[in-house]
């Protein structure tokens, strides 16, 4: 039951700061491409990423954390699939208007349901299915504006749903079966990420903004935001990841749809945004299907624990009665020779 207390605690404390730090970095990056004028949003995601991996570095040397190896091959692919997302997200954003973008990012969640279903033969219930329904028409009724279509802007979209979707499973999947932490497997693909969007981000940048990030001039007030802006990133690549490993990706972007709407309502408040009777009948109805989702969950999650409960009893008592041996499916690391190099995990 200890374990399991403390368990949530890290949950929710992962939730907070994934909320927390992604609703400030909005704000901050909207004062910095909106009021000062800076809209180079793919280049600073790279910088948002070359930060990050700094900080880690230095967290490593200071021994906050232990680096795991991973398989080379597994962590670049990984890496440079996360960095294209992003990339598609932003081009997505370029080429359509708002109303599509958002409805792009909608459809992230019924696809992620989709492909751990057909691929992972994960099982998600009717009243998951009922809540995530009512979070979706919800927030779709609040920030969905204008559906403008066009052929390119269709395309760069389903290219950021898969690649959104693909990266966000892998994200959990090489968490849970390599058994690295969050803040390892960030430490691993960070410079992958961060190369990726380097390279293409000024690229991407001057084909939506028609300017180019070298030929800007940066007043001391937009290196200042700049700054920020890098410093509370490094909160929310972390917090993306943690979340992430300790729940799953669905659970993810529905944390993502709470922050458009606490987005939408601090831009009312701080930044006095439009806001009309629609925009607050959607975020009513998708907090309504946020604590829906949470509820079922929690049910879900006692019923599996009272479920696994009596056959961890039963494991127990055999392992009381049986030798230890080495193998699969135990469950459990083996000590190591010490003249035995360890192996470097791998997916692929």
């Amino acid at each position: 039951m200890g374990e399991m207390s403390s368990f949530q605690l890290g949950v929710i404390g992962a939730l907070f700061l994934s909320v927390a730090s992604s609703v400030s970095i909005v704000i901050c990056n909207k004062a910095l491409m909106s009021n000062l004028g800076f809209p180079f949003a793919t280049t600073l995601t790279s910088w948002h990423l070359m930060v990050t991996f700094c900080t880690l570095h230095v967290a490593h040397r200071l021994n906050f954390f232990e680096s795991k190896p991973i398989d080379m091959k597994t962590v670049t692919l990984f890496g440079i699939l996360n960095g294209i997302s992003i990339g598609f997200l932003n081009l997505s954003l370029g080429f359509n208007s708002i109303g599509f973008y958002q409805m792009t990012k909608l459809a992230i969640i019924p696809f992620t349901v989709l492909l751990e279903t057909l691929f992972l033969k994960k099982q998600f219930s009717q009243k998951i299915k009922l809540s995530l329904f009512l979070l979706l028409v919800g927030v779709g009724i609040a920030s969905v504006t204008d559906l403008q279509l066009n052929f390119v802007g269709t395309i760069l979209s389903l290219l950021a749903i898969i690649t959104t979707c693909v990266s966000q499973i892998l994200t959990n999947t090489i968490q849970k079966k390599l058994n690295v932490s969050s803040t390892q497997l960030l430490y691993q693909s960070a410079p992958f990420q961060a190369a990726i969007l380097f390279v293409t981000g000024p690229l991407v940048d001057q084909m939506l903004t028609k300017q180019s990030v070298f030929s800007y001039k940066y007043s001391p007030i937009v290196l200042a935001f700049i700054i920020l802006s890098c410093l509370i990133a490094v909160s929310v690549n972390f917090s993306t990841f943690l979340v992430i490993g300790k729940t799953s990706p669905v659970t993810y972007q529905v944390l993502g749809h709470l922050k458009t709407c606490l987005v939408l309502t601090f831009g009312y408040t701080l930044l006095h945004d439009p806001f009309t009777e629609r925009n607050i009948i959607g975020i009513l109805v998708a907090i309504f299907g946020m604590g829906l989702y949470s509820y079922f969950c929690t049910q879900e999650n006692k019923k599996k624990q009272l479920g696994d409960h009596p056959i961890a009893s039963q494991v127990k008592d055999k392992d009381h009665s049986a030798p230890l041996l080495a193998g699969k499916n135990t469950g459990h690391q083996d000590k190591e020779s010490p003249d035995k190099k360890p192996s470097k995990d791998s997916l692929v």
